[in-house]
């Protein structure tokens, strides 16, 4: 589970080190000479106890997070409040333990969690009174008993994460960064004795901190001073961090898991074994991956699969405890080592950097992989994985309605722990923040479960981890080729299909004022064309504008411009079929233009070629919205549809122009009518597929029956292996046959029967009259 604040994607060498060794290196290397260890906190007395953080720094460093927020809301900065509102609520996460060992009420420090976990999109949204009632919530939990000095250094050390962060340019982590360190300046200025050399060393260095956030000096000195004080603090060489507690801590659940299966609890097992890698192992495995990563993939395996299917085969106690005992606590205690090699040989060399990449294992600072930088075997299985995972979250949000909390945790803790873990392999090095956000969301849905969140609350979550799972799955294989291709084809198509009409109309209109010496129209048509493409233009982004206005209603949003770009191209595909023949088209085009001719106004002229050009063009802004939000990372080819469309168009009426009625309009109204039934179909499937992620349609899984295409042919095609969206499209693909058929077909036949009905009776009365 990864804390909810975010951390750089990929620190060089000389940033990493430092960092490492501000959070990750191990307390008591070396005694600092003179100095006095700080008392350590409750949590951590006795052996083997579990560090946990000072309720004064859980509380502060939260309240901190949310003035931030309020802030970024007052000056309209979205993103920035809703990233300060997560900092908030992962860093009160990560100290709920401390908060329950300081006596307060569980229920009320739950009740907070949720308020936190919930304010992002809120805060997101621009509403400050949101950001106030979770700190009147913060309020209410009161000033428990705390060491002020130990939360100072947790502070700190947040100061010194965030701070990281914003060196890459993130202003909403300044701004946290330094009110973190204004509220642990202002808590050792409380608790200082000037009588003291050591208080009066420590505030010149706070002094000099000071100036060095306010000056957003550089991440190396910031760090430094953090460091010198919290040595000092504490009275060690390097600074504690819980990464020791949580390999004691794993260390205590396996002994406890051990027990369970020698008294024959091999579920207990389980469920020690689950705990000790997911809400433990998890915290470590950065650090680990840092230092070696082939060291901790082969732990993870050992501990999240070996282990786990160990026991769920029920083998014998001797094996399972030969096998922790002989494997997973070995790794473990060499992993722990490797950390604390690095960072002391950091601590040692402040130059060190470069040579960062020669400690063993040490991953080399390269830019994260390319989106479908991975095999085949591992899209199949990340395909796979993905199937897997909507089938649990399904089953889970059918547990959770029902009551049953406890096997709506298990589904999903399994949908992450079985599957989604195995999806982060290949994805972790091409996007690591997104991996981060996508796990910080199953935890999330993990904690709303035990909670007992509302069931709307749980399902908007849900909803979220499918979206990313789609995400996920397309950073992984990539668009490849063919998917492109249909966009960059549907692109042009609709642009084509679209502006053929008004080509046709605005080329017949001109055609005949030329004929007619009526040239003082022209200009007027013009006057009509430009306004149209001026409000076609405007309704575009006004219905951008209007999509990402709409927030956590955007899937509905898309899916309802889909289900309308369905019905609009159903029926301009079968007005067009009405159209097809060549004497119909221009008996239509005649109409038109006689109609305008006959007033002989001029706004009669501005509003007819206004109106046929915004008419398309309204209709290719509903198209493209609806194409757009299915065809994510291949926007270039749709552009570049779009643009060869409309030089095609241009080109077309300047050939018309010339040849007049020689257009083959009946290739061409066939050809349109095809691509847009076409469109139709596909954006049919995405829609249904879109309501089904929304559970507002059911999802009946047809997986190893229709196809399981990649999410971008998936999306191009509207192809989904699922039973509704296949009925309804077929459905519709009945419809476009046997509307064809009727008018292509069986219409003219029964019009030339009629017509040869009345020949031949023309005839046989012909014949009458002359034998008369």
């Amino acid at each position: 589970m990864a804390p909810a604040v975010t951390r750089p994607a990929a620190l060089p060498a000389a940033f990493a080190v430092p960092l490492l060794l501000a959070l990750l290196a191990p307390v008591g290397l070396h005694q600092a000479e003179g100095a006095q260890p700080l008392p350590a906190a409750d949590a951590a007395v006795g052996e083997g106890a579990v560090f946990a953080a000072q309720p004064l720094s859980v509380l502060e460093g939260a309240r901190s997070g949310l003035e931030a927020s309020g802030e970024l809301i007052a000056a309209g900065d979205a993103a920035g409040a809703r990233y300060a509102a997560e900092f908030s609520a992962g860093h009160f996460a990560q100290g709920m333990a401390g908060l329950d060992l300081a006596g307060l009420p569980s229920g009320d420090v739950a009740d907070v969690h949720i308020t936190l976990l919930d304010l992002p999109a809120l805060a997101e949204s621009g509403s400050s009174a949101d950001v106030d009632a979770a700190v009147s919530a913060l309020d209410g939990l009161g000033s428990p008993d705390s060491d002020a000095r130990l939360a100072v250094v947790e502070l700190l050390t947040a100061v010194d994460e965030q701070y990281a962060e914003a060196s890459g340019g993130n202003e909403a982590a300044y701004m946290i960064s330094a009110s973190l360190f204004e509220t642990a300046r202002e808590l050792f200025e409380g608790s200082a004795d000037e009588s003291s050399m050591l208080d009066v060393e420590q505030l010149s260095f706070f002094a000099d901190l000071s100036e060095a956030v306010e000056s957003r000096g550089s991440f190396v000195k910031v760090g430094t001073l953090v460091g010198a004080i919290q040595r000092d603090l504490l009275g060690t060489d390097v600074l504690e961090h819980d990464q020791d507690a949580l390999y004691e801590n794993i260390r205590q659940l396996y002994a406890q898991l051990l027990e369970a299966v020698d008294a024959g609890d091999y579920e207990l097992a389980e469920e020690l074994a689950i705990e000790a890698y997911l809400e433990n192992f998890e915290y470590l495995e950065p650090a680990l991956e840092f230092v070696d990563a082939e060291f901790m993939y082969k732990l993870e395996i050992e501990m999240r699969e070996d282990l786990r299917d160990m026991i769920k085969e029920g083998r014998d106690p001797a094996d399972i405890r030969a096998f922790l005992e002989g494997t997973i606590l070995p790794s473990l205690n060499e992993g722990q080592i490797k950390v604390a090699a690095v960072a002391a040989a950091s601590a040692s060399n402040p130059a060190w950097g470069a040579e960062a990449a020669e400690i063993e294992g040490a991953p080399p600072s390269a830019a994260p992989a390319r989106m479908g930088q991975t095999t085949g075997e591992e899209q199949s299985a990340v395909r796979d994985e993905i199937d897997f995972i909507r089938d649990s979250l399904d089953e889970m949000l059918a547990h959770y309605e029902a009551g049953d909390t406890k096997s709506a945790y298990a589904a999903a803790r399994t949908a992450y722990l079985d599957s989604y873990e195995h999806v982060e392999v290949p994805l972790r090095p091409i996007a690591p923040d997104f991996t981060l956000e996508v796990e910080y969301q199953f935890a999330e849905l993990r904690n709303l479960i035990k909670h007992g969140a509302p069931y709307d609350e749980v399902r908007a979550m849900a909803t979220n981890i499918e979206r990313n799972l789609d995400e996920s799955e397309r950073l992984v294989t990539g668009t490849g080729q063919v998917a492109p291709f249909i966009a960059f084809s549907a692109s042009f198509a609709i642009i084509f299909r679209e502006g053929l009409e008004a080509v046709l109309i605005l080329g017949a209109i001109m055609t005949y004022l030329e004929a007619s010496r009526n040239n003082r129209f022209k200009p007027y048509v013009h006057y009509g064309v430009i306004a149209a493409i001026a409000a076609t233009a405007a309704t575009w982004f006004v219905a951008s504008y209007l999509i990402e206005l709409s927030g956590a209603d955007r899937e509905l949003i898309e899916a309802i411009a889909a289900l309308s770009a369905t019905a609009v191209l159903f029926y301009v595909s079968f007005w067009i079929l009405n159209k097809i023949e060549h004497k119909k088209w221009m008996e239509f085009v005649k109409a038109k233009v006689w109609q305008a001719t006959t007033t002989g106004g001029v706004m009669v002229f501005v509003m007819l070629s206004f109106f046929t050009v915004y008419r398309e063009g309204f209709e290719t802004v509903l198209f493209y919205q609806a194409m757009f939000g299915f065809a994510k990372y291949m926007e270039m080819y749709v552009g570049l549809g779009f643009l060869l469309g409309m030089a095609s168009l241009l080109g077309l009426y300047f050939v018309m122009r010339r040849l007049g009625r020689r257009l083959p309009l009946r290739v061409l109204f066939g050809l349109t009518m095809g691509i847009g039934a076409y469109l139709s179909i596909a954006f049919l499937g995405n829609a249904v597929r879109e309501l089904q992620v929304l559970d507002i349609v059911p999802y009946t899984s047809m997986i190893g029956t229709v196809p399981r295409l990649d999410i971008n042919m998936a999306t191009m095609t509207g192809i989904y292996p699922t039973l509704e969206t296949v009925v309804a499209q077929i459905a519709l693909l009945g419809v476009y046959l046997a509307g064809s058929a009727y008018v292509l077909v069986l219409r003219p036949r029964r019009a030339r029967l009629i017509a040869q009905m009345r020949k031949s009776r023309a005839g046989a009365d012909g014949d009458e009259r002359r034998q008369r």
